[in-house]
């Protein structure tokens, strides 16, 4: 097993870099869009499917505050892994550790939207969904960046409730209070973050060794991984059945989330089964990509159930 290196010892490139040069597309980068998409994304399902109505105007301010504020989160983020992103190979590029952005910039930028979009979410929506929106932000940099993610293997577990509050968000948004409904979104989110995240570190755990992060593969072993994978995926496939329960969604949200359950257990069984050294890279890539597709069609799922359960109270 690789051992682990201390992140004291990474260098930091932004030190020797070239000077920075203002692009749109670098702080673009800097709020992690991929990552603002899904959060956006979810929140908006979460705000849908509450049982409250909510005009057009407010529902846009709430999710621009929420994109605002994850992206915020995301500035934090790269500001203050600058040394461990320098050193992976899937993170070397982004602005800060190249030098493209400044430390100092993305960290101010950070703060402002920090702060500007839990001010907004408090004034012009309500402030349960402003103080979750607060939360979100703080736990993931203080809770996830800060303390987790350089300490424990369970760093994305505990660290995922971050990601998992989106929809929480979306639905306080809208009702100004948390439902049961919310509370399945949050759980399905929670415990789709292991299996995504880990299927991620079984095929970039090189990348984890180097930075001293200790991820689940590097510090536990690969099949150690491939158990707890099993394990978060046997309590997910329920969880996502759970808005069916609560009459939150309908028949066609519970046959979509079974079958996209099997595909999943599927893909699992194959990264299990795996043991020539291509073969489980292979299986761990296709997992995560499909983990992503899941996580977006689980959710996409429930907006079509809801408009299927509109046309048929409408007829």
């Amino acid at each position: 097993m690789t051992a682990l290196r201390s992140p004291t010892a990474v260098v930091d490139r932004a030190t020797t870099a070239p000077t920075p040069r203002f692009l749109v597309r670098d702080y673009a980068v800097l709020l992690k869009p991929r990552v603002m998409s899904l959060v956006v994304f979810t929140a908006l399902v979460g705000m849908l499917l509450a049982p409250a109505n909510i005009s057009v105007t407010v529902a846009a301010i709430a999710i621009v505050c929420i994109a605002v504020g994850a992206g915020a989160a995301g500035a934090i983020n790269m500001w203050y892994d600058r040394d461990i992103d320098s050193v992976m190979l899937r993170t070397m590029n982004r602005p800060v550790p190249t030098g493209r952005i400044t430390p100092q910039a993305a960290l101010s930028l950070g703060l402002v939207l920090a702060v500007a979009s839990v001010g907004a979410m408090a004034v012009f929506v309500n402030p349960l969904s402003a103080g979750l929106l607060a939360l979100t932000i703080v736990y993931y940099v203080f809770v996830y960046t800060v303390w987790l993610k350089r300490r424990t293997p369970q760093n994305i577990v505990i660290g995922g409730a971050a990601g998992a509050l989106a929809p929480v968000i979306g639905w306080a948004a809208a009702t100004g209070d948390i439902g049961w409904g919310a509370i399945a979104l949050f759980l399905i989110i929670f415990l789709w973050t292991p299996p995504h995240s880990w299927a991620l570190a079984l095929f970039r755990q090189s990348d984890y060794a180097r930075a001293g992060v200790p991820m689940m593969p590097v510090v536990a072993g690969e099949r150690s991984t491939r158990r707890q994978i099993v394990i978060y995926t046997a309590l997910l496939i329920p969880a996502s059945l759970a808005p069916v329960t609560l009459g939150l969604a309908g028949w066609f949200y519970g046959v979509t989330a079974a079958v996209l359950a099997a595909l999943l257990i599927r893909s699992v069984s194959r990264v299990v089964r795996s043991r020539e050294a291509a073969d489980a890279t292979a299986a761990a890539r296709s997992l995560f990509l499909y983990t992503i597709l899941y996580m977006f069609l689980i959710f996409s799922a429930l907006l079509v159930d809801r408009v299927v359960q509109m046309l048929g109270h409408a007829g």
